[in-house]
């Protein structure tokens, strides 16, 4: 194993080896949560019980204390023959018990005495003469208004403080027929038109929760938030170290990449783009091995090179033959063509593998591609001839489809995907008796595109290893649709005229063509003749 593969396993490794104890541990913090809030509950719940039942205790003892002190003792101490009697000024009258309200107000007194969670408030905004005002708080002012407002309302209920919130809940003191007579005929009441059912003052129970208590009974809550942040903690320590391990090796990965990415790019320039696909890609295995096809091939060769090489220097040849070997290379990609190879200044290409058509659309894909590179060869003459190039190259072209050997060929170390068989050769001799600027091809071939071009048959030739003659048919004209003529030249003297069409947006149209009319006209004028003046 390699040590790019070693690289690319390793992520997944570190991934499967840090994943168990962390999904371990949430498995076991989510199964304990229910266990610890049931815990805390049952605890906070006894605690809380606990308090108010020890509030609620004091409170019966002190209304004991009160009733024992303040009604059985007055009665008991009293004469024998004094009347006992009811009065809200009970400690000044021997005998006398408290009246409900007075009553009430003691319990209040004591309950506010005292550091209790519940607290019991009896209070009136008309307070007997002689007695203290009540200093009623927002909460109490709001209930009296409230009870007198809506005499439907039984309670009203608030909470007060966030920390430590108190639930106030409070209930109207209506006045009854015997409260309406006593509170409207008592020389120290305060108000003398009392009727059934106003609200004399109102009695709030009062209940605080202070947030320290209530918290202490959360501790096994405490305990695992304790855990789970060391638990996180730790969680996302390791994140960090594997993200930095991940780090490394994705960088190392990247580089690799970007070698592969670079020996790739480079290769590529070695293959055609269809064999570069199919490889990289998984569709062809590379390995020696070959198969039977009907392709279309075609071979193009410039016409006199040698000659041409000594009328240029080495660095200008060169660049003009790289040039054009560019230029056709585009041309036969974008036709669907395989470039099997550069022969020296020749060209080797084929249609039918890896991909194909059809034997038929193969045919005519190839003809429209050698029409395309004639036709681009008319524009490069010209931009030669502009650079000083007195005979710019001229390239003949043949092509032949028939049944030929196509595949890898070579060693296991070294081999070429390329095409082999009497046929490949056929295109070759085609081409070599072509014209220059012309495109030979076989009646195999031109039996798929007669109705795209008109063709003149030549003299029968034959050839080693096909024992038929074979007739060529030069190209003398292009029918319909063929090829599209988006590059129009022309050179002449006093006119140089290079026009192509090819993704020409229409506002460049509209101004080419305004000039091309101011052209015209400035012909036009040439061709009238001038008028002769009388003398």
């Amino acid at each position: 194993m390699t040590n790019l593969q070693l690289a690319a396993e390793e992520p997944d490794r570190m991934k499967k080896r840090r994943i168990w104890p962390a999904v371990l541990a949430v498995a076991l913090l989510l199964a304990a949560l229910p266990v610890v809030v049931i815990l805390d509950l049952r605890d906070f719940s006894h605690r809380l019980s606990e308090r108010q039942a020890s509030d609620i205790s004091k409170i019966i003892t002190d209304i004991r204390t009160l009733y024992a002190n303040d009604v059985v003792a007055r009665i008991l101490q009293a004469d024998p023959h004094t009347r006992i009697t009811a009065t809200d000024n009970y400690r000044d009258v021997a005998g006398a018990i408290p009246i409900p309200a007075t009553f009430s107000l003691e319990i209040g007194r004591l309950t506010s005495s005292r550091d209790n969670t519940v607290r019991y408030d009896f209070v009136s905004d008309y307070p007997f003469a002689g007695r203290p005002s009540h200093n009623l708080d927002e909460f109490q002012l709001m209930a009296l208004e409230t009870f007198r407002s809506h005499p439907e309302m039984q309670t009203i209920e608030d909470t007060e403080g966030d920390w430590s919130p108190t639930v106030r809940l409070a209930s109207p003191i209506r006045m009854g027929a015997a409260c309406v007579s006593c509170h409207n005929s008592h020389p120290d009441s305060p108000k003398k038109d009392w009727k059934v059912g106003d609200v004399r003052g109102i009695q709030a129970v009062s209940v605080t929760q202070p947030l320290a208590e209530g918290s202490t009974g959360f501790h096994y809550l405490f305990v695992y938030f304790a855990i789970a942040l060391a638990t996180g903690v730790t969680f996302i320590v390791q994140q960090w170290r594997q993200s930095r391990e991940l780090a490394m090796v994705n960088g190392e990965l990247k580089e690799a990449n970007n070698f592969l990415a670079t020996v790739s790019f480079k290769i590529a320039k070695y293959l055609s783009p269809e064999i570069y696909k199919s490889v990289f890609s998984g569709e062809r295995d590379v390995k020696v091995t070959a198969e039977r096809k009907k392709l279309t091939i075609f071979f193009s060769d410039i016409v006199d090179f040698t000659a041409t090489t000594e009328r240029m220097q080495p660095e200008e040849l060169t660049a003009h033959l790289n040039e054009y070997l560019t230029e056709m290379s585009h041309i036969a990609i974008s036709h669907g063509a395989t470039v099997d190879k550069f022969i020296g200044d020749a060209i080797l290409a084929f249609f039918g593998d890896p991909n194909t058509l059809g034997v038929r659309e193969d045919a005519r894909a190839c003809l429209r591609m050698a029409l395309a590179m004639q036709k681009r060869l008319e524009y490069l003459q010209v931009k030669w001839r502009e650079q000083g190039i007195e005979h710019p190259f001229r390239v003949r072209m043949g092509i032949n489809t028939g049944y030929c050997n196509v595949g890898n060929f070579g060693s296991e170390d070294r081999m070429d995907y390329t095409i082999i068989g009497a046929e490949a050769n056929l295109a070759a001799r085609l081409q070599s008796i072509a014209p220059a600027g012309g495109i030979m091809m076989s009646y195999e071939t031109y039996a798929h595109v007669r109705d795209l071009i008109d063709a003149e048959a030549g003299e029968p030739i034959s050839m080693k290893g096909i024992s038929r003659p074979v007739v060529p048919y030069l190209v003398r004209g292009v029918r319909g649709e063929a090829v599209v003529d988006t590059v129009i030249t022309e050179l002449d003297e006093g006119l140089l005229l290079t026009l192509d069409t090819a993704g020409m947006d229409p506002a460049k149209a509209e101004r080419l063509r305004n000039k091309l009319k101011s052209v015209m006209d400035q012909l036009e004028s040439r061709l009238t003749p001038p008028t002769a003046t009388s003398s």
